[in-house]
């Protein structure tokens, strides 16, 4: 039977990877971008009846996988590699990707998470139950466990969050009964985060070189990171392209932390904001023409979550949807993990941006992004719009909202008063862009435009319009989350930019049930499908927006 199942995958490896690159090794000048979860061998459990049997506690396992893992990258030779997941605290296993992938002319730059991360688990254990455990009696943790599980996170790539915070906490229980019976929590804690895991990038020479690489530290809770690099087109992929137009583009690798709770939503939406601050100082500090942008990675977030709209704001497309012509609410269409408990959800993305994309103002996205997380609690308390401006005004006895009020609007909705809150100055710039004229107060005016209008699609799914007087137009679903291309009517110098840019040819995941949205029961590469897509370079005008 193992047999069987072994050359059904190899099979089903060899049509999908020949499918994938058949535009690439048809026409030369396109190119391909993998990403990839690998499944750190920590988390992949070899007995559902014993969780802490792990794949890492048996070498014959954890390395005949990464070899057909391999096998499989090697096949498919992609152009850019991006892995998340990656063992780097195995030498050996670290020494076998390094050769192969470099004897097939790759050029491999790892990075691995701050303070030794290894896991989830190490991280949920120090915010939520280290410090408990110290000071409170342990049967309280089943109080705090039914609190949990009991919260939905919007952000969760699952369609059942309270499924996915149970599924995290399950393990975390496991875990805590071991700290009861040794009280040993120090010695527990080491333990399970002493193993790193880091991301892997890996390019191909034949297709770029590498101009510059970077690497950029959340330094947060989850202590994630993510990759950059800056690269140039070799030939000759750019021969079809003149001497005149700037062939580069930035690559991201990163792997978000999973929204285990809605304090963690926020925290999220940092890191992304981080990534997309990073690269625009990165092209100020370089001062680089127009170029187009990467970002590839496992977001723990699907299509129905903040960073999707996040980013779709700042004109960034998912490629893969863009290959099948999917819209934004077509999330139930194709899924890309699954974990232990059987929840299946999209959340593995390729992101691109091309340089002729017109995008609003970074900060600007930023705050309407934490303000739809605002609104979308507000939402979820079933409130009137009369009854949201009341919660809002607290127990100010004029007809207007405070900072004050504000503020504690913001506690009680679980955005401010923790760690990974809100900080003083993120508040006042949402502060900044509720008070539109700037009289220290929110009138009941100021506030109908600047709440959220829930109109619905043709699936009956939400989209989000704002409606901002500074703008002097309504923000339709399209332009807050996709921005627009550059058009004439638009601001811009009268000299255009020459730059290179991408349009998306092919995409695909493996295995192909994840295209119908289903998982199939003998998929064991990883709990996640990797997907791989074809770009092709194209000639674009970059018009320069006037910043005078």
């Amino acid at each position: 039977m193992g047999r069987k199942n072994r050359a059904l995958n190899n099979g089903r490896l060899s049509r999908i990877g020949s499918y994938a690159i058949a535009s690439s090794i048809k026409d030369p000048s396109c190119i391909s971008c993998t990403t990839f979860n690998i499944l750190a061998p920590i988390y992949k459990r070899l007995n559902h009846e014993d969780p802490s049997l792990r794949e890492s506690d048996v070498k014959d396992y954890w390395m005949d996988r990464n070899q057909r893992i391999l096998n499989w990258l090697l096949c498919e030779r992609s152009s850019i590699i991006c892995l998340q997941e990656f063992w780097v605290g195995n030498e050996e296993l670290v020494s076998i990707y390094d050769k192969r992938l470099g004897d097939a002319g790759y050029l491999n730059f790892k990075l691995a998470r701050t303070n030794n991360r290894g896991d989830e688990y190490g991280g949920i254990l120090g915010y939520h139950f280290l410090v408990l455990s110290r000071h409170v009696q342990f049967g309280h943790l089943f109080a705090y466990w039914d609190f949990m599980t009991s919260c939905y996170v919007e952000d969760s790539p699952f369609d059942d969050p309270r499924a996915a915070n149970a599924s995290v906490f399950a393990d975390v229980f496991v875990v805590l009964v071991g700290i009861e019976q040794e009280q040993d929590v120090n010695h527990k804690v080491v333990d399970v985060t002493e193993t790193p895991f880091c991301l892997l990038t890996a390019v191909h020479k034949d297709y770029f070189r590498v101009i510059n690489h970077r690497e950029l530290l959340f330094n947060d809770f989850g202590d994630r990171v993510a990759q950059l690099l800056h690269v140039e087109l070799n030939a000759p992929f750019s021969q079809n392209l003149n001497c005149h137009v700037h062939q580069e583009l930035l690559i991201v690798n990163t792997h978000l932390l999973f929204p285990h709770n809605s304090s963690m939503c926020l925290e999220r939406l940092r890191q992304v904001y981080k990534i997309l601050q990073y690269a625009e100082s990165y092209q100020k500090e370089n001062k680089l023409k127009p170029l187009p942008i990467l970002l590839c990675g496992d977001w723990n977030g699907s299509k129905r979550g903040h960073i999707y709209k996040f980013l779709r704001s700042q004109g960034f497309v998912s490629s893969y949807d863009t290959a099948h012509q999917y819209t934004d609410a077509d999330a139930h269409k194709w899924v890309s993990h699954r974990n232990h408990r059987g929840n299946i959800c999209g959340v593995d993305f390729i992101w691109l941006l091309n340089p002729n994309r017109y995008r609003k103002l970074l900060n600007a996205s930023w705050s309407e992004a934490v303000l739809g997380m605002f609104k979308y609690q507000l939402k979820r308390a079933s409130l009137t719009e009369e009854d949201a401006f009341a919660f809002l005004k607290a127990d100010n006895d004029s007809d207007c909202i405070t900072y004050a009020g504000f503020c504690e609007a913001l506690l009680q909705l679980n955005l401010i008063g923790h760690c990974n809150g809100l900080s003083d100055e993120e508040i006042q710039g949402l502060w900044v862009q509720t008070d539109m004229d700037g009289n220290g107060v929110v009138d009941y005016k100021e506030f109908k435009v600047l709440r959220v209008y829930f109109v619905y699609g043709s699936d009956q799914r939400f989209y989000l319009i704002i409606r901002s007087t500074f703008q002097q137009r309504i923000w339709s679903a399209s332009w807050f989350e996709q921005g627009v291309e550059a058009n004439d009517n638009d601001a811009f110098s009268t000299d255009a930019e020459q730059a290179i840019g991408f349009s998306v040819k092919n995409a695909v995941l493996f295995p192909t049930e994840v295209e119908k949205g289903m998982w199939p029961e003998d998929y064991s590469l990883s709990d996640h499908a990797r997907l791989t897509v074809v770009f092709s370079p194209v000639r674009m005008t970059c018009p320069r927006l006037i910043t005078g």
